[in-house]
């Protein structure tokens, strides 16, 4: 059993309920991964006992970085990336459960792929209960994205009948489980970040695959590659979800669009943009008034995201006539 230059990255923050099946799966990687690196997030469960005793049985070493504070998932899985020792690294959900060969299919298509290959991603179903009990159901083959900014999972809640067993470039790659080139994300840094840290959690892989895309970096769907994800945030449990996350989720989509949309794009998308803009705003000062200060936050912090803006147009190789068809539906199912 050859190991792969993979370091596995997880951030965790009151994950017990699903560490031991997330965790058990990975002792059963064919190939091994050269380590686990979990950053805890100031978890007031098990999460990192349970880290601490499973992991000690895993037949690859194990790094537990425990922070004072929760400080979200970019900033987590930030200083996981830098304790990483791989020329690759697997972001990983506590709550997604890998197969067998997940991690070494994914090495091999990296292996295959030009050096403008960042990432590359397997095919997630949904995982139910805390045993991560695989389902038929796709969670996500890909990031896609819409003509209002928006990104979506590809696939999300349809049965997988094999409508998406061919390998494809996609857009971009959920941050759930995904395999990214070491080298490339830390070419990728705006403001020494891999991923913006203001995001603190959700919408951050969207920000990530937008801008390497931009940047002149491809990612890639392998379906051979299978792993099974408990989705617990979706659009329609909006309501049912804490008011934390329903403010980040806010907050996000529009310094998504601050740091990404160029003139070109605006000229061809933000029309329609505006509209859904005036909905969510609408929404913040009626329905969901507890999102409102997701909307105060970005105005407050518009200089320092402003300034990344300029960063990102300056550094980008990519024109918008390129990345338009991304946006169309012309390079999407």
């Amino acid at each position: 059993m050859t190991d792969v230059p993979v370091s596995i990255l997880m951030v965790t923050w009151n994950s017990s309920r699903v560490l031991p099946a997330s965790l058990a799966a990975l002792d059963h990687l064919d190939p091994l991964p050269v380590e686990l690196v979990v950053v805890d997030n100031a978890s007031n469960d098990d999460s990192v006992a349970i880290v601490e005793e499973l992991g000690a049985r895993l037949r690859f070493p194990l790094t537990v970085i425990r922070e004072e504070r929760n400080t979200g998932f970019a900033a987590g899985m930030n200083r996981a990336i830098e304790a990483a020792t791989g020329a690759f690294v697997l972001f990983l959900n506590p709550d997604v459960r890998v197969s067998p060969p997940m991690v070494g299919r994914l090495h091999e298509v990296f292996a295959e792929a030009g050096p403008d290959v960042y990432a590359v991603g397997p095919k997630l179903l949904r995982a139910m209960g805390p045993d991560l009990e695989p389902t038929s159901v796709i969670d996500s083959t890909g990031i896609r994205m819409t003509r209002d900014g928006r990104h979506v999972d590809r696939g999300a809640g349809e049965t997988d009948a094999g409508q998406f067993d061919g390998p494809e470039e996609v857009f971009g790659l959920t941050g759930a489980a995904a395999l990214f080139r070491t080298a490339a994300l830390q070419a990728g840094r705006v403001d020494g970040q891999v991923l913006d840290e203001d995001f603190f959690a959700f919408r951050e892989d969207a920000d990530l695959a937008w801008r390497m895309r931009g940047f002149g970096y491809r990612a890639l769907y392998e379906p051979t590659a299978v792993g099974f994800h408990l989705r617990r945030v979706t659009p329609e449990r909006r309501r049912a979800l804490p008011p934390e996350i329903n403010r980040h989720s806010v907050k996000n989509r529009f310094l998504l669009r601050i740091h990404h949309a160029d003139r070109g794009w605006l000229r061809a998308f933000g029309l329609r943009s505006l509209g859904r803009d005036l909905v969510v705003v609408g929404a913040c000062l009626t329905i969901e008034r507890s999102s409102l200060p997701a909307l105060v936050w970005v105005w407050r912090n518009r200089t320092r995201h402003l300034a990344r803006r300029r960063q990102i147009l300056a550094r980008r190789r990519v024109p918008h006539q390129a990345l338009r068809p991304w946006f169309t539906g012309t390079l999407v199912r």
